[in-house]
This record gives structure tokens, sequence and C-alpha cells, in this order.
């Protein structure tokens, strides 16, 4: 799968392959440069690969050659991790740093050239609709918001999709960047709920860490409170939506969905 792009671009295998669903990844160099071959395998592997490409560095990991579905990137070299930088007890500088990678992400005006590969949120959101229906309960919380918020979005941009810990990486002098985006449109509030369901249960399941992220999230990125918790629930259902329908537990997006229920409850 590799050895074309290999030959392509001169590349020399760096480490061994990474297989995910959706893409498969080999680190290269090329010359003295370190960087990920990354290779597209779904559709929505596929709208982020083009992404990436458009951003054109700012605010992501620089596309240094791209081909079909196979992408260059630059590989993040800084020693800094969010995670890890969330469980040391660092977590208001972890939120602060995503909320400053999501907005160089959402300085990018919409052009023609983009809006065509982008999926809508209404689209999105779809599985959280057809989960409330069949299972109610919390998720028809969920889906009751999501149907407001589709209906009256604002400060539309092009949306990363999946912001996380994991999907911010330092690049050293270049700062932290993003990578593996799902390529979407909307709201701009949206992008900044995937943080709150992570990194994992312990932390984002802490009620006083709840209320401590919101507080920083809506302040750094000038975010509506109300709306933002809004976006939270609808999110966490979303996610649980997609963790039963592959039979996964959803037990993190769900008590998150409490979390964000029971303080607009205070609203």
């Amino acid at each position: 799968m590799f050895d074309n792009h290999l030959k392509r671009w001169g590349l020399e295998p760096d480490g061994n392959p990474i297989i995910t669903p959706g893409s498969r990844l080999l680190p290269v160099r090329q010359g003295q440069t370190p960087a990920m071959l990354k290779i597209a395998l779904g559709d929505e592997e596929k709208i982020g690969a083009s992404l990436m490409v458009w951003w054109n560095g700012n605010g992501a990991a620089r596309v240094l050659e791209h081909a079909d579905d196979a992408l260059l990137l630059e590989r993040a070299q800084g020693e800094k991790c969010l995670r890890a930088m969330t469980l040391d007890g660092k977590d208001d500088e972890a939120c602060r740093i995503i909320c400053e990678a999501v907005a160089q992400l959402h300085e990018h005006q919409v052009t023609d050239f983009v809006l065509p590969m982008l999926v809508p949120l209404d689209i999105w959101f779809s599985e959280l609709h057809r989960a409330a229906t069949r299972r109610g309960g919390l998720l028809a919380f969920c889906a009751e918001a999501a149907r407001e918020l589709l209906a009256s979005q604002r400060d539309m941009v092009v949306l990363h999709g999946d912001i996380h810990h994991r999907n911010i990486l330092d690049f050293d002098n270049r700062g932290w960047l993003a990578i593996d985006p799902k390529g979407l449109i909307g709201e701009r509030t949206f992008d900044y709920a995937n943080l709150f369901c992570n990194p994992n249960f312990v932390v984002a399941s802490d009620s006083k860490r709840f209320i401590r992220r919101l507080d920083i999230v809506v302040d750094v990125a000038g975010l509506d409170r109300k709306r933002m918790l809004q976006w939270i629930l609808a999110y966490a259902g979303l996610s649980a939506a997609w963790f039963m329908e592959d039979g996964g537990s959803p037990e993190t997006p769900m008590a998150i969905a409490q979390l964000a229920a029971a303080e607009l409850a205070l609203i």
C-alpha cells in the first residue's frame, strides 16, 4: 500500500505502520524531514485529507505532498502532550491551548472549493435522532437540544469535527496544530463540545472539572454559556448513540450529558 508513494516522494520508512479503521499511516523521512504518510480509506478520511490540503498548514499540520487518497504530513516533533498535561494536573492550560488551536482553524473563510466536500451538522446528527426515537430517556433530551441548535445555527465556519486531546499536537516552533479532521460545516461552538468528553472518564465526569472547563472555554473562545452547554448535551448524546451502535459502552458521554443537563437546569 505504501510502496508507490515511498518511491514517488523519495521517502524512507521511519517506524512501524499504524492501522486504523479509516486509514493507514507510516512514519517516514523525506531527506532529513520527519513526516507521516497517510492513506485514506473511507469517505470520511478522504474528506479530512482534502480539508488538510485546504488549510495549507495554517492551524493544522502542513501537507508536504498529496496525490489521490494519500497525504504526506509534517510530523509533530514537540515533546508536550495535551493528554499528559491534563493527567498531570494542568488541564486549565490544556483547555486554553485547545481553544486557541480551534480558533486558528475557524479563521479560515468558507470558499467555493471547500464547501461541496463538507458535511452539514444536521446530517452529522442523524444517528442521535434515530437512537433517541428507539431509546428515549436522556437521549431524547439530547436530541431535542440538537434540534433546537440546528434550527438556529450562528457563526457558521468550517469545523474540524473531532477536537480532542490527541488531535491537537505539539509541533515545536510551529505551535499546537490540528490533525485528523472530519470536515464539517456548522456553528463554531460545536467544535468545542468534544473537549468535555476527553481525555478519559475520570477527568471528564468530574463535576468540578466540568464547570471549570466550561468557564475557561466560554471565556477564551468568547462563547455563549447556555449555548455551549446545549452543544455539549447534543454532542454527548450523539457520541453515546455512536457507542451504542458499535456495541460499546456509552458511559462517558452519558455522564457528560447528565452534567450538561444539570447545569442547564440552573440557567
